[in-house]
């Protein structure tokens, strides 16, 4: 985004002028602070009503249960900066802006709507209310920024009253007279990373123009409505067919067995920031003619499979569900766990003898296969993963509670957890353009591998899962990270997960793709030497 990213939206002036409410006391002042203070936005919609949830909104309520009460996690925070270009925006302005966006986006005004037994939840759409801003007035333009990153770290460090509160916390920082930021956090049954950039974009235009547009083509109550009835239920019978194949085709999970014991907190984050990685992985889309995406899911799916010793790799792509037109501008949470599997004996078997081996799944021992011939290498993945990719994205629209029921089904049958645990979440909207000209040399990735940086920066007492990576751009490096539970993966395993995928794609792009049979040496070895 070109100011920044955040989270908004906007429709018409509020029945209330924002700019005549009273300010209230604020709450504890963060660092540099010059006061603190609150404002209630009056807010008009065009309807009310209640329906079931989404099928997206079912599957975070999931997650959010599971990882309770740690579900802060699932926040989804942006800061969208206002004073580096184009005229000032003014406090009456931004709060009115503010208002527009509750209207415009009716996810901003549901809540959830909890059963008093154990019955699913539904959702309620309010049409008026009012939303409480907190204003934060910065000593001058170079402490903004700072009050800024304080307050979004205030407002993301504590889980949503679902049934009470709006989705969405709002705040304003100010120098003069001026706003120099719009910060806003997300409740994930809201938003999802998607959703959070339209909001942005929504929230910039309402801020300096008064308007953002035609409205969303759709709501999430009409979409639960859809996916609830006939036809909906077709597609999603059809997509968990998927998912019963691929679980019996792969082994019950990816990380079986605990092989150390647990840390305090239980869950780390390794963090590493490689502008190599960025180059790397372009590169070797581009020879290979797929997205970087494959490339890094590719690649974690192989290391994982290697690192566990299986011949099959399940992990759960995240799928934003956006291709149908009417979907693309909705502020919603569509993003669903998507299925993808790639036998890593096939390739190998395929790249040998030029024919395939035979299929893999949970009645076969566990183990890779031995090559007999040339050694596949990581590249002669990428075919079978692209093919493997696209069937994961077209069967993640599913109903979580019949895919709760086909998880249940196949646990009793096998007699242990059928589920992968092992998750990839590529957070960027798009994909930078690979830049024009010839790649980059051995000798240039080598340099800037120079700049790769690393470190633990958070830890997490409950995440319902062993391995959560997270992929994301921070200037010209890509970004990812890796959320593991230390009884599978030791904060030694983390970082030597991360460091072993910036050295596989490098090397592939540098057309020395390391073959498939070395890569667990590789997880034993990279990073050595390094900070």
């Amino acid at each position: 985004m070109s100011e920044g990213t955040v989270t908004v939206a906007g429709r018409r002036a509020a029945a209330v002028p924002a700019d005549t409410e009273p300010e209230k006391p604020g709450g504890p002042v963060s660092s540099g602070a010059c006061s603190d203070t609150r404002r209630d936005v009056a807010f008009q919609g065009e309807r009310s009503g209640r329906a079931p949830l989404t099928w997206g909104q079912r599957a975070i309520w999931h997650a959010i249960r599971r990882t309770a009460p740690n579900d802060h996690y699932f926040n989804i925070g942006r800061v969208l900066p206002l004073a580096d270009r184009g005229r000032p925006v003014t406090v009456p302005e931004a709060l009115r802006a503010l208002a527009h966006l509750m209207e415009r986006h009716e996810s901003l005004r549901t809540r959830l709507l909890v059963p008093p037994q154990d019955g699913e939840p539904a959702q309620s759409l309010t049409d008026a209310g009012t939303l409480t801003v907190t204003i934060t007035r910065a000593a001058g333009l170079p402490e903004a920024a700072a009050e800024a990153d304080a307050l979004l770290g205030r407002l993301s460090s504590t889980r949503f009253d679902y049934p009470a509160e709006w989705p969405v916390r709002a705040a304003l920082v100010t120098a003069g007279d001026r706003v120099t930021h719009a910060v806003l956090v997300l409740c994930h049954l809201a938003a999802d990373g998607h959703a959070a950039e339209i909001l942005v974009r929504d929230l910039r235009l309402l801020a300096r123009r008064g308007s953002a547009g035609p409205p969303p083509a759709t709501t999430p109550l009409d979409l639960a409505r859809d996916q609830h009835a006939a036809a909906g239920r077709r597609r999603g019978t059809a997509a968990l067919a998927h998912w019963e194949a691929g679980y019996r085709a792969a082994p019950p999970t990816m990380f079986p067995d605990p092989c150390a014991e647990p840390r305090t907190p239980r869950f780390w984050t390794g963090r590493l920031v490689s502008p190599a990685l960025a180059r790397a992985v372009g590169t070797v889309a581009a020879a290979h003619r797929v997205s970087g995406s494959t490339v890094l899911l590719t690649a974690s799916a192989a290391l994982v499979a290697a690192g566990e010793g299986h011949r099959t790799a399940a992990v759960l792509p995240i799928v934003g569900n956006r291709t149908a037109g009417a979907l693309r501008d909705l502020v919603s949470t569509l993003s669903q766990d998507g299925l993808f599997i790639l036998d890593l004996a096939e390739t190998a078997g395929v790249a040998e003898t030029g024919g395939p081996r035979e299929p893999s799944g949970l009645a076969e021992p566990p183990g890779p296969r031995q090559p007999s011939g040339p050694a596949a290498t990581f590249t002669d993945l990428l075919p079978a993963a692209y093919r493997a990719a696209l069937r994961a994205y077209r069967a993640a629209v599913y109903d979580p509670v019949e895919w709760d029921a086909l998880g249940e089904r196949l646990s009793a049958e096998y007699g242990t957890d059928v589920h992968p645990y092992c998750c990839f979440n590529d957070m960027r909207l798009v994909e930078r353009a690979r830049p024009e000209g010839p790649s980059a040399t051995a000798a240039e990735l080598a340099e800037a591998r120079r700049r790769t940086t690393f470190g633990f920066p958070a830890t997490q007492d409950r995440v319902a899962c062993r391995y959560c990576l997270h992929v994301t751009e921070e200037g010209d490096a890509l970004a990812v990270s890796l959320t593991a539970d230390t009884a599978y993966l030791p904060p030694e395993a983390i970082r030597a997960h991360l460091y072993a995928m910036e050295q596989l794609i490098v090397a592939s792009a540098t057309g020395a793709p390391p073959p498939l049979t070395e890569l667990r040496t590789l997880l034993e070895t990279a990073g050595g030497g390094r900070p």
